[in-house]
């Protein structure tokens, strides 16, 4: 079966509604119990600090592809204005968080453990925080979930609750959704982001939720809180007093709850397959932070350009919450907040569990930050020299994914990437919750994130070979194509040179046979016959010539019995007689007007001869 849903018969498809409605809770395996320190922070109301003079906005601040800038450098730009255009695949824009100077364009260090640098704006502020027009909402309900989804994907909403994945795309889903979770769980120890917002925005947060259900069309929604919040609590059941379909849900604390495989477990008793989506058991769950932020987009205009951090930690003077605006930098944050460092002091992006150590404090905030955690030496002790595995199976007792860590954790060791598929690694949701009770102090998640940075670049590579490997066939395929052609062009030429040469061949033959006899007046002849009869006559042309020039030298009619030569030789004596000069100076009748009347009258004979046979 493609998901749990289908896999309910009937009745007990109404029966897990029916307990859902009622306020039945589940439970999830595993899980644990951590210091929660969210005293430090969820004291004070959220604070409004004053522009940055410098922010640091990337490209990309969601899963999937960065946009196309639309600025350059030197450029003037209004709050809330368009930095990029959505990138491929339901890419998200990103917007100037205030009204500034375009620096500069390029790479800079991300918020990540590695601090790979990325493609970033960096904005100087003008101080003004002037806005761009707006375009607010006044009714929702008279827009499509269409033109509703569009103008979240251009506010640059993505998931608040940490993983960023775009708010748009994931509402776009197809499929029958009996509920709507709106996660206000936020179970990691120290963070009080969300904590903070529903105390003060409840009001805001429920306009959002029902923008949410009026584009999913999901009538029931359940929003979950853990019951160490209990100010938050008060104010979600107080903004929902009076509307109908919403429940708040009252969660224990255990860590990690809010995990969103996890909740759903907690809250419906269904389970999300493996490789599956929340969709596929008919659930769409979406972070109290996000729900505000769909509020502030469609109903006030403005695109996603802040959000609720929490600064935490005994090493600074001042711990809260304030709204930082998107790329400010993470130490001009920890400045506001009174920061003391101290040799070899680490700075936390997000809480003890699932956060990780800056290498930089000159990154930016980014959509799915949502703490800064800025520990004293004495109060989270760095991890001790790793020591060897001694198989005591805590790990495996507090995986809320019912995983195999130990096993997962050789696997990772020896880079057996098949070994970790079939052990379903891509379901580990990275919460911590097994480096946290390992006595050997291994970073089992350490491994585990790296495998799969491992599997992922792996991916990639085999998808460009196979990229390549299809533009190499289709390459090939359409040369040998063009070779064919190109045979089949020479081929057809051939052919219609010899149907050519062929019909001028019977054209001739019938031309030939029309005529019905050559010029001699005989019938029809072969060509040989035809080209000797030719000759013959052409020989007795010349005899007749020939014997006409005798008859002329002969007036007297005497017969020339000499033979051929002979007559060859008078001939030459004759033309030498033809030539007075070249006549013997002794000869008898040496009479030069005599041989002059001769020879022309010789020379009248023969031109009367010719024209007589003519």
């Amino acid at each position: 079966m493609s998901s749990l849903v289908h896999q309910f018969s009937h009745e007990d498809l109404l029966r897990n509604r029916d307990d859902i409605a009622a306020g039945k809770l589940w439970q999830f395996p595993g899980g644990i119990h951590p210091p929660q320190r969210k005293e430090l922070a969820n004291k004070t109301a959220i604070r409004r600090l004053p522009p940055p003079s410098r922010l640091l906005i990337p490209f990309k601040q969601h899963i999937g592809q960065p946009g196309t800038v639309l600025v350059q450098e030197g450029d003037h730009v209004l709050k809330g204005q368009p930095l990029t255009a959505p990138g491929p695949n339901s890419g998200l824009p990103v917007h100037a968080p205030t009204s500034g100077r375009i620096k500069r364009i390029g790479e800079h260090p991300s918020a990540h453990p590695s601090a790979l640098p990325v493609a970033t704006i960096e904005l100087l502020s003008d101080g003004e925080d002037e806005w761009a027009e707006k375009h607010p909402i006044a009714d929702y309900t008279a827009l499509s979930s269409s033109e509703l989804i569009a103008l979240i994907a251009e506010a640059g909403i993505a998931g608040l609750g940490g993983a960023a994945f775009p708010t748009a795309q994931k509402l776009a889903a197809d499929g029958q959704l009996d509920y709507l979770i709106i996660n206000g769980v936020e179970c990691e120890p120290y963070i009080v982001s969300d904590d903070r917002l529903m105390r003060e925005h409840a009001a805001g947060i429920v306009r959002g939720i029902r923008i949410l259900q009026h584009i999913s069309g999901v009538k029931n929604v359940l929003i979950a809180i853990e019951d160490n919040k209990p100010e938050a609590i008060r104010a979600m059941q107080d903004a929902c007093s009076g509307t109908e379909n919403l429940a708040v849900r009252i969660v224990p604390t255990r860590y990690p709850s809010g995990g969103e495989r996890q909740l759903i477990q907690l809250l419906t008793g269904r389970e999300v397959p493996a490789n599956g989506l929340p969709k596929d058991v008919g659930l769409l769950m979406q972070n109290v932070g996000t729900a505000y932020a769909v509020y502030r987009a469609i109903i006030l205009g403005e695109p996603l350009l802040e959000r609720v951090i929490t600064l935490t930690g005994e090493a600074l003077q001042q711990p809260g919450t304030v709204w930082a605006m998107l790329g400010t930098p993470v130490d001009t944050l920890l400045k506001q907040a009174g920061y003391v460092p101290y040799p070899n002091a680490r700075v936390i992006m997000g809480g003890p569990m699932m956060g990780f150590t800056l290498p930089t404090l000159d990154v930016p905030i980014v959509k799915g930050s949502n703490c800064i955690l800025a520990p004293a030496k004495r109060e989270l002790p760095a991890s001790t020299t790793e020591m060897a595995c001694i198989r005591c199976g805590a790990c495996a007792d507090v995986c809320p994914a019912s995983l195999l860590p130990q096993q997962l954790y050789w696997l990772a060791r020896d880079h057996d990437h098949d070994g970790l598929r079939e052990h379903h690694l891509a379901d580990c949701i990275e919460c911590g919750a097994c480096a946290y009770v390992c006595p050997s102090e291994i970073p089992l998640v350490h491994y585990y994130r790296q495998a799969k940075a491992d599997m992922r670049e792996q991916y990639i590579e085999k998808q460009k070979a196979e990229i390549a490997k299809e533009r190499f066939e289709a390459r090939k395929a359409r040369l040998e194509r063009e070779k064919q052609e190109r045979l089949e062009r020479h081929e057809r030429a051939a052919e219609a040179r010899k149907r050519a040469l062929a019909e001028r061949e019977a054209k001739a033959a019938e031309t030939a046979s029309a005529s019905g006899s050559d010029t001699t007046g005989e019938p029809n002849k072969p060509a040989n016959d035809r080209v000797a009869a030719a000759i013959a006559r052409a020989k007795a042309k010349k005899a007749e010539q020939q014997k006409a020039a005798q008859a002329t030298e002969n007036p007297e009619g005497q017969a020339d019995a000499k033979p051929e030569a002979q007559t060859e030789s008078s001939n030459s004596a004759e033309a030498l007689k033809a030539s007075p000069d070249e006549a013997p100076e002794n000869d008898p009748g040496n009479d030069k007007k005599a041989r002059i009347a001769a020879a022309v009258a010789r020379a009248k004979a023969k031109k009367a001869a010719q024209q007589g046979s003519d």
